[in-house]
């Protein structure tokens, strides 16, 4: 469904409430770290994490095990975590958009061709159950998964900028706390009204676990100097912190308030509607692109539907996960005024020096095709709701000796860039 194979040589817990304290033993393995925590949190914190876990994972139809140890759970699309947001409480679920974009290709045939396999890209697909029609997947979330976290306040939500202050010319939207870039963007007075991309999925090593490493689409309105930044996001990552382990995963976010308060990663909060029974947003996504070997993309279009003003969520060829509800917004309730395609890291500088927490392969983007990562086919959604490559991008990488980018344009791949780098090397430290 979202992949393309391409070799061508081309550039719950139990409560103890008896116990004041409770000592919580965690331990995480994944590829590049290995690491254990005992803590002692309190029952009565214990209680308030139980609390809003029983918020979140919702009753389930049915649930699926995946081999790497997620649990899924088929929730019926009217329970799902979405409509508990005060702003959705009368809100009825939109089936499809009114209209797609015109542009918009449906490869059906491709489709007919894949048949079953075009849904083993997701892990939790490899033992071939399916949640039934009317429910959507849920990643359901333990107590581990918020102990991970600062705080439950912090639990699925991007760590807020110390200061979103900017150059005009520096469109970042959270470069205080660490937080570095490898991106591609449009300009700021122009109306937007989506975008799309296509991205090859790597597995970037993260140096410690509360860093993490994406690549991912941004659409964009409102003040960044400000509190009332709007932000729609999807893309893959990898987050030790937020799911334990150091797999790429398919994500989303949202926030409406410059990361303040609103908004989360994927489904941890309400929020985003989903409608498609088939797509665990936050799941694992396998294979991942190899060095010099097949290289692996999924293709991300967001855009607002002209009619209803939601912002709907489209996967592969013609594949529809959901969408960001017009209540959500301020800014965007009218329209995007930039869209960003890129890299971020957070270098925490644990040890004293750069973090050495890949972006998208690890390898600088004049390393080229099956080497570094890479975003192809870069467009957006006008006024008039077609989708039209994008002739006029500007690239940003805050320290091109850790991360870089270099963008061009072809016939076959429209406007693209290389991106990613190794982080800390003698050059960045």
């Amino acid at each position: 469904m979202g992949f393309l194979d391409r070799k061508e040589k081309f550039p719950s817990f139990l409560l103890l409430p008896l116990l004041v304290l409770v000592l919580v033993f965690v331990t995480e393995v994944s590829c590049s770290l290995n690491y254990t925590k005992h803590r002692q949190v309190s029952s009565l914190r214990l209680e308030r994490i139980q609390r809003h876990l029983d918020k979140i994972n919702k009753p389930p139809v049915m649930t699926i095990q995946s081999p790497d140890g997620d649990i899924i759970d088929c929730v019926h699309k009217r329970k799902q975590p979405a409509l508990d947001h005060p702003l959705l409480k009368n809100h009825k679920i939109q089936r499809e958009p009114s209209e797609r974009p015109k542009g918009w290709k449906v490869k059906e045939e491709e489709e007919e061709v894949r048949g079953g396999e075009r849904d083993a890209w997701q892990m939790w697909h490899r033992n071939g159950t399916r949640c039934p029609k009317g429910t959507v997947p849920v990643r359901r979330s333990s107590v581990h998964d918020v102990l991970r976290s600062k705080s439950l306040f912090d639990f699925g939500k991007k760590q807020r900028s110390i200061s979103l202050n900017r150059r005009t010319d520096a469109p970042d939207v959270v470069s205080g706390n660490g937080h570095e870039h490898a991106i591609a963007y449009t300009g700021t007075s122009q109306e937007v009204y989506g975008a799309r991309a296509t991205i090859n999925v790597w597995d970037p090593s993260i140096q410690v676990v509360n860093e993490f490493s994406l690549s991912q689409i941004w659409i964009l309105s409102g003040s960044f100097d400000g509190s009332d930044l709007n932000s729609i996001e999807a893309g893959w990552q990898v987050s030790p912190e937020l799911y334990g382990d150091s797999r790429p995963r398919l994500f989303t976010y949202w926030t409406s308030d410059s990361y303040q308060a609103t908004g989360c990663y994927n489904l941890l909060c309400s929020g985003f509607v989903q409608t498609n029974s088939r797509i665990a947003i936050g799941a694992a996504i396998s294979p991942v692109s190899s060095l010099e070997g097949n290289q692996f993309d999924i293709t991300i279009l967001i855009w607002k539907d002209p009619k209803l003003g939601n912002w709907w969520m489209g996967f592969g060829d013609n594949t529809l996960v959901g969408y960001w509800p017009a209540e959500l917004f301020t800014h965007l309730v009218n329209h995007a005024t930039m869209v960003e395609w890129g890299g971020e890291v957070v270098n925490s500088r644990a040890d004293g020096r750069h973090t050495s927490t890949q972006m998208g392969s690890g390898h600088f983007a004049e390393d080229g095709f099956g080497k570094a990562s890479y975003f192809r086919n870069l467009e957006i959604v006008d006024s008039d709701n077609s989708l039209s490559s994008v002739q006029d991008i500007s690239i940003l990488a805050e320290n091109t000796n850790c991360y870089n980018i270099k963008s061009s344009y072809n016939t076959q791949w429209g406007t693209y860039f290389y991106y990613g780098g190794p982080g800390n090397n003698p050059k960045c430290s």
